[in-house]
């Protein structure tokens, strides 16, 4: 490909709206231009890249016996509220009438859809199992569209659902995608890590999520160094202490803290270690809103950890964060002084560790005022549940027992799950068993953002030039970059020439012969990611050379005319 038949459009200054550095990148580059927000269009050189990705994935999951089908993006309200979605799926769900007042939506995922064929299509256990998938474009309405890509509307995505006769064979195929996924982003050119995963609102049972490596990613990933453990923090579990409860060596007593209402700076005032002091978050529980009595909970964590609400909500139930009237009614107590110790009964939920402590610091449920030395079973009541309701820290005990967990950033851009029957059930998909009795369908649902994959690989890859696209994905193999192409007869012929051996060896080539200063071509060809550059020159033609530079690659290397495949000779192009 020649720019001068095709179509660049870098830019020198980023949009003042972008944050992360893909969307910076996407931008400058010519990737991508901003419709609306949270709308892109992807330019012809993001498309490329956009392909490439398609193509690995197309190729792995064909191999992996998925079959592909392509579903229509506006789908009828019917399905969802079969599945009971309707209501659930929230305001992310773009609604709308068409012209005979009936409902519909525009899909941001197929479950109901793919259920729908099944149900229709698959009659008896012999036509089992099958697995379908499509790559397409589904959109969510977003509160706050940002990132560029990353976190947008409107997104292609691989959403492919399987159906099965028993758990067993289930279980078969999650592994199947399992190894699918990780080929292909071994594939890819990606550092990723697959971790335990939340169903969230596309439920089921056991999920695995895969996330490319990269500081700027929003989710965090606690890993043992030391075996195969990994999860998201939000569902990794903090282990019990091991070390039993020490005797009370304390008396408790009440102390002033005037505007101390962080644990952090009781600490400091006391002169204890925050690990010390018990932080107590006041909740109400669901049944509050169906007026039932005794609702109105404390929630008990060390004071330097984290409250882990997902792990909350599976411990405990649904609930929410207490208002401060509610507070300052039941406990006559302003937020930021609450503690177990109060003559109002309560129910405890303690975290693990916790329950394991001793003579600790807590509120006094009386502004101004804390208390040192408490300890359970003399002061308060042993606590009433204890559960792993705390975000999980570097340093705590690998949930396997092999050592240490480390925390990761990560950026999520795939996820499979285990549906089970939820969506056959609610949905009565079935078909007939070998003794000919009607039962649900066993179903998996694995889903990769594609488009999300091209902008966590620009987090992943990218230097204080541009983007450094991993060669399977790069738009172009290699740029061919001559020097006044368009005034020098050596220079064009010798171009031409590489430019027929390289693309003659299977080579993606984009030959740069713009009228323009070496230095814009240079910084547009690093700019934009391509993996190899090769610069002719007079000066190197004299004596029979060419130059050739990696994009990562500190200084160029002088390559004999030729021979211009001789750096390319690595069989990852």
């Amino acid at each position: 490909m020649r720019t001068s038949r095709y179509f660049l459009a870098t830019l020198k200054e980023a949009p003042a709206d972008a944050e992360l550095v893909s969307h910076k990148l996407m931008v400058r580059a010519g990737l991508i231009r901003r419709l609306a927000g949270g709308i892109y269009t992807w330019m012809p050189l993001g498309l490329r890249v956009v392909r490439k990705v398609e193509a690995i994935v197309r190729e792995e999951m064909n191999r992996a016996g998925a079959i592909e089908l392509f579903m229509p993006a506006v789908q009828p309200a019917e399905l969802w509220q079969e599945s009971g979605r309707w209501r659930k799926y929230g305001p992310e769900l773009l609604r709308f009438k068409d012209r005979h007042e009936r409902d519909f939506c525009v899909g941001p995922t197929h479950e109901e859809v793919i259920t729908d064929i099944a149900r229709r299509e698959i009659r008896s256990y012999r036509q089992l199992p099958l697995h379908f998938y499509q790559i397409q474009t589904k959109f969510r309405d977003e509160i706050r569209p940002r990132f560029g890509v990353m976190r947008g509307r409107e997104f292609t995505m691989k959403d492919g659902y399987s159906f099965h006769a028993d758990y067993a064979d289930l279980q078969r195929e999650y592994r199947n995608m399992y190894d699918t996924y990780t080929r292909i982003f071994v594939r890819l050119g990606l550092k990723f890590r697959a971790v335990a995963g939340d169903p969230g609102a596309i439920g089921g049972t056991e999920s695995q999520e895969f996330h490319v490596l990269a500081e700027s990613g929003e989710d965090a990933i606690a890993y043992c160094p030391q075996s195969e453990y990994a999860a998201n923090v939000e569902l990794a579990e903090a282990v019990a202490p091991k070390a039993a409860r020490s005797a009370p060596a304390e008396k408790m007593k009440k102390v002033a803290t005037p505007d101390k209402t962080r644990c952090e700076d009781v600490a400091n005032l006391l002169g204890v270690p925050i690990e010390k002091t018990v932080k107590a978050i006041a909740i109400v529980r669901e049944e509050a809103q169906k007026g039932a009595s005794g609702s109105f909970a404390m929630l008990l964590v060390r004071g330097d950890h984290d409250l882990n609400e997902i792990k909350t909500q599976k411990a405990i139930g649904t609930f929410r964060f207490a208002r401060d009237e509610e507070i300052e009614r039941i406990l006559k107590c302003r937020p930021g002084y609450l503690g177990p110790v109060s003559s109002v009964p309560l129910n405890l939920y303690a975290d693990r560790t916790v329950a394991a402590m001793s003579d600790f610091v807590c509120g006094a449920n009386e502004a101004g005022f804390h208390f040192t030395g408490v300890n359970w079973g003399r002061d308060l009541p042993e606590p009433g549940q204890i559960a792993d309701i705390r975000k999980v820290v570097a340093g705590d005990p690998s949930p396997d027992g092999k050592g240490n967990l480390e925390i990761v950033r990560g950026i999520e851009v795939g996820h499979i799950f285990q549906l089970r029957t939820q969506y056959s059930e609610s949905m009565k998909a079935t078909f007939l068993d070998e003794a000919g009795n009607s039962r649900p369908f066993e179903m998996g649902c694995y889903g990769m953002g594609i488009t999300r994959i091209v902008a966590a690989a620009i987090e992943q890859n990218h230097d204080e030039h541009g983007i450094v696209f991993p060669e399977p994905i790069a738009p172009f193999h290699v740029a061919l970059v001559p020097i006044g192409y368009g005034k020098s007869a050596a220079v064009r012929d010798a171009a031409d020439s590489i430019y027929r051996v390289l693309t003659g060896a299977g080579f993606e080539v984009l030959l740069d012969d713009r009228d323009e200063r070496p230095g814009v071509m240079f910084a547009d060809m690093e700019l934009i990611g391509i993996p190899h550059r090769i610069v002719v020159g007079e000066r190197s033609l004299k004596d029979g050379l060419i130059e050739y530079q990696g994009r990562l690659d500190k200084q160029t290397k002088k390559v004999p005319l030729g021979d211009p495949l001789a750096p390319l000779r690595t069989g990852s192009c």
